[in-house]
């Protein structure tokens, strides 16, 4: 089994994210990329009460894209989401930058990839990531090193 649902934008574009909620944590990955985990903590603390949820994704917050595209005046933010178990499951990405969205939403599920990559190496990509002697972005800032959103925590402590 694997789930991820995070934040994915530079150091300095998740700090103004985070701001002081004291639920949130960042990851340094590979590429010059950090990832704040969308930990259920996290989750309750930034949802918006009575507010939309954003259509094709599973954990993230309603209401939560508004401050995602109000961050992205820092540098570019992606939201991503994936699960899957024994090679099937699915995959989403958005990509905000200067208050609009710029990639996205882009779901796959149970099929083949499309040729210009997944929902989240895409994403990457949008951010800059370069995919270099990896199988691809996604490989790249080794977003394959925890198997679950969860996991990622004790590093970031």
């Amino acid at each position: 089994m694997y789930c991820l649902e995070a934040v994915v934008a530079g150091e300095a574009v998740l700090r103004e994210l985070a701001g002081s909620v004291r639920q949130a944590r960042i990851v340094a990955l590979d590429g010059h990329v950090s990832l704040l985990p969308m930990t259920d903590a996290f989750s309750d603390a930034v949802t918006v009460a009575g507010a939309p949820r954003l259509d094709g994704f599973r954990k993230i917050p309603a209401g939560f894209e508004a401050v995602l595209a109000a961050c992205s005046a820092v540098g570019p933010v992606a939201y991503v989401e994936a699960e899957f178990f024994g090679g099937v499951g699915v995959q989403s990405a958005q990509v905000w930058e200067r208050g609009e969205v710029v990639l996205g939403p882009l779901h796959v599920e149970d099929e083949p990839h499309p040729a210009e990559g997944n929902p989240i190496s895409r994403a990457l990509r949008r951010l800059g990531v370069a995919r270099g002697g990896h199988f691809d972005e996604f490989d790249a800032v080794g977003l394959g090193r925890h198997r679950r959103t969860g996991d990622w925590l004790p590093l970031a402590d």
